[in-house]
């Protein structure tokens, strides 16, 4: 079963999107005050976490952001209902002031097992694959910021020095390459590559087949109710575009596992994340 603690904090609060959207545009916050039409006062509040309803809908689509969600957001009126599943456990471990996410999926019949980055301690990786009697063959990165490998070299160790992955667009020694289009299987259990950058140049998608629901392992390419942040304005929408094309096309009942925050589905996030509101 799911490890995942009971409840995870959302990763991000409105006023993270709201930051988000706006360096991702490029605005400055005089020219966002204006096109929005509030006062500078107001978005400089909106953005401190203080909920103004009002200048939410009029900020909204001036940052091509979903009103709706972003005000249910602010309000804490959602959260991601996933049921846990076999095969698939979340670990969650402190790095700085936050905690970061790594996953471990399997293959109920053959015990095979795949291990989604690394966290920040082996400890609790290892304990589920002692626990669940599994043989770890594949570590797969989604991209090398420092919270999702800071213990990938004394993981791969303990677990038996399984066959690991990056992107070739980033590099992590003791991981081989591997791009967007390569597959890989354990027992009846099937993993897509996928590219989703943006938030990283190296960002992957591992889109695995072969338990309840489909899975995507996403990184830091999308949250519950968010994404992850990117550096400039073309990053930022290579990261939109990525995650429309390759997360977003996936099956609604397609279980995320972000790097940050609870798991959600492909379907709730058309349906609550304010990034994208053309699914609305």
């Amino acid at each position: 079963m799911c490890a995942e603690p009971a409840r995870i904090t959302l990763e991000d609060n409105f006023d993270d999107v709201l930051a988000k959207a706006q360096r991702g545009l490029g605005f400055t916050e005089e020219a966002l005050a204006a096109k929005a039409g509030i006062s500078l006062a107001v978005l400089q509040a909106l953005k401190k976490g203080q909920l103004n309803e009002a200048a939410l809908t009029k900020l909204a689509p001036v940052l091509q952001l979903h009103g709706p969600s972003l005000i249910e957001l602010a309000k804490k009126a959602w959260y991601p209902r996933v049921p846990n599943m076999t095969g698939l456990a979340q670990v969650s471990t402190a790095w700085k002031d936050f905690r970061v996410n790594a996953f471990v999926a399997w293959s109920p019949v053959t015990r095979q097992a795949v291990v989604f980055d690394t966290g920040t301690e082996p400890g609790p990786i290892l304990a589920i694959v002692k626990e669940n009697n599994l043989k770890t063959e594949l570590l797969l990165i989604t991209h090398t910021h420092g919270d999702h490998v800071a213990c990938f070299a004394e993981l791969k160790e303990k677990l038996g020095k399984p066959k690991a992955y990056v992107s070739s667009r980033g590099t992590l020694e003791g991981a081989q390459a591997i791009d967007a289009g390569a597959t890989r299987s354990l027992g009846n259990l099937h993993i897509e590559v996928r590219r989703t950058s943006g938030h990283a140049a190296c960002g992957l998608t591992y889109v695995l087949h072969g338990l309840a629901q489909p899975v995507a392992v996403v990184g830091d390419a999308l949250f519950a109710a968010s994404m992850g942040g990117a550096r400039g304005t073309e990053a930022y929408a290579e990261a939109l575009k990525t995650n429309r094309e390759q997360i977003f096309s996936l099956e609604d009942n397609t279980v995320i596992c972000p790097g940050h925050g609870p798991r959600t589905t492909v379907g709730q996030e058309k349906a609550h994340n304010s990034f994208f509101p053309e699914f609305k």
